[in-house]
């Protein structure tokens, strides 16, 4: 189950409690509106997502337009919630990369866990370049990319100012899957040792036979308000405590798995020492 799907069924709930007053069945609603006769019902439902103007013609036929505005404001924040990887392409990925830099600026404790990839603030310029390039060339774009890589940097000045924590989580997999090149993977790897050495950062690796538990993908934890999470598609972003709670357990679980510090640095280790003879 999705935020957005959640969210949308909820606010279903609430235009079939404004029907429901006004006494009208869903096909007379429909037809006063001149939409198709199950519309109606899949917006109650939450099947189907709902225009600005779909809500106005809603509220005016329920006698509610004084709840017009508080049910705006609630189709707006799910349009938010869930953002299509090429609306945000759309709108540029280095203005992408300063909005997240904005949650990490307001964010006590970051936690992010990726199977595949290291997290964006442990990123070397390289790494992040051929990150973003791949992305890029998969949306059929190449638009900012300079600009977008150097905004991804500029985020990791946040590692060494003022009092935030970082908790990152990597798969092992992510020493084997190359970005760039082997050169690279040398230098990123070389560059996590070099991080590890921060106060206020802790690193783990969940080792590829680790149990498996429950099936994720990446995501980050900001604080216990907001949760980003990346699909094929689009960015989703969790808010609902309910469903913030499962993230936490989820990443609890994880770094339980995990290995830390000298047993890190040995994997690292063993990683840099077959990615610079391939190189």
């Amino acid at each position: 189950m999705t935020n957005v799907g959640e969210a949308r069924r909820d606010l279903g709930t609430r235009l079939r409690g404004l029907r429901v007053a006004a006494r009208l069945r869903g096909y007379q609603l429909a037809q006063q509106a001149g939409w198709h006769p199950a519309k109606v019902s899949r917006i109650e439902h939450g099947t189907q997502a709902v225009s600005e103007d779909d809500l106005a013609v809603w509220c005016r036929l329920t006698d509610a337009e004084h709840e017009y505005p508080d049910l705006l404001a609630t189709l707006r924040n799910i349009s938010a919630a869930w953002m299509e990887w090429r609306r945000i392409v759309g709108h540029g990925y280095s203005n992408h990369q300063r909005q997240i830099s904005g949650m990490e600026d307001r964010s006590e404790l970051l936690r992010g866990y990726d199977p595949q990839v290291f997290h964006g603030l442990l990123q070397t310029p390289g790494y992040a370049r051929a990150l973003m390039a791949a992305g890029m060339e998969f949306l059929n774009t190449t638009r900012d990319l300079d600009e977008a890589v150097a905004a991804r940097m500029e985020r990791q000045r946040v590692l060494r100012e003022g009092r935030h924590r970082f908790y990152f989580l990597v798969g092992e997999q992510a020493l084997s899957t190359t970005v760039g090149d082997d050169a690279v993977m040398v230098e990123q790897i070389q560059h996590v040792l070099e991080l590890m050495t921060l106060p206020r950062l802790i690193f783990g690796i969940v080792p590829a036979a680790s149990a498996y538990f429950r099936r994720t993908t990446d995501f980050v934890l900001y604080d216990q308000r907001k949760v980003l999470v990346e699909t094929i598609t689009a960015e989703s972003a969790v808010t609902q405590p309910r469903e913030i709670a499962l993230y936490e357990k989820v990443f609890n679980r994880l770094a339980e798995q995990a290995v830390h510090g000298d047993a890190v640095r040995a994997l690292l280790a063993s990683a840099l020492k077959r990615r610079t003879a391939e190189a």
